[in-house]
């Protein structure tokens, strides 16, 4: 692996560089965006029973921002459970929008590397054919060694930069939609909690 690093020369440390971080990324991104993690199962139901119990107490709420995403769209909601259902719904969509941000974290970043990492390789093998190019003396001999180093560079330095982009883009796009089907779930039980608590709340003030 070394010799083909040697043999590829200086372009392939960018591209090398670009598939750390990427892979630090997907590693990152696979355990954050776990369903457990950020849709709880059970949460919608242990959050009516509290409020039931203790009301929209500081404690409860401190307990679901801290617990997940979808605690926290939940606790902007139960801050807001004594007024109007619509201005609960607009609380949890403004704290929903500052959720969606942070489950897209580093997106951007693996898609950018998805995207650049061919262009790396490109240069890489611009560079090769400069030194094919320059291995041509005057006279019109060329220097083996020097043609056959110019061709590992351009072609090393293209495959590598395949090799990053493709799973680049692959997981990018997949964490792309897992993250939309996370939201997709909160919205869906952040809509049910509103329906609970004020329809709860319109039937008990019937005579």
């Amino acid at each position: 692996m070394w010799s083909i690093i040697e043999a590829a020369g200086w372009p392939i440390w960018t591209i090398i560089l670009a598939s750390v971080i990427s892979l630090a990324i997907i590693f990152e991104r696979l355990f954050s965006l776990r369903a457990s993690l950020i849709v709880p199962d059970g949460l919608l139901a242990q959050t009516v029973t509290e409020y039931r119990r203790v009301g929209a107490s500081a404690d409860l709420l401190q307990l679901l921002n801290n617990h997940s995403p979808l605690g926290k769209l939940f606790a902007a909601g139960l801050r807001n459970v004594s007024v109007s259902r619509e201005v609960m719904k607009d609380a949890i969509e403004d704290e929903g929008r500052v959720v969606a941000h942070q489950l897209e974290r580093f997106l951007n970043t693996l898609g950018t590397i998805a995207a650049m990492a061919p262009l790396l390789g490109l240069l890489g093998t611009v560079i090769g054919m400069i030194e094919i190019f320059g291995s041509q003396a005057p006279g019109g001999s060329s220097n083996p060694q020097q043609l056959a180093h110019g061709i590992s560079i351009a072609l090393y330095n293209t495959a590598f930069g395949l090799i990053v982009a493709i799973p680049s883009m692959m997981f990018y796009r997949h964490f792309r939609a897992r993250v939309d089907g996370l939201l997709v779930e909160m919205e869906s039980q952040a809509v049910k909690l509103v329906e609970v608590l004020h329809g709860e709340r319109q039937n008990g003030s019937k005579p």
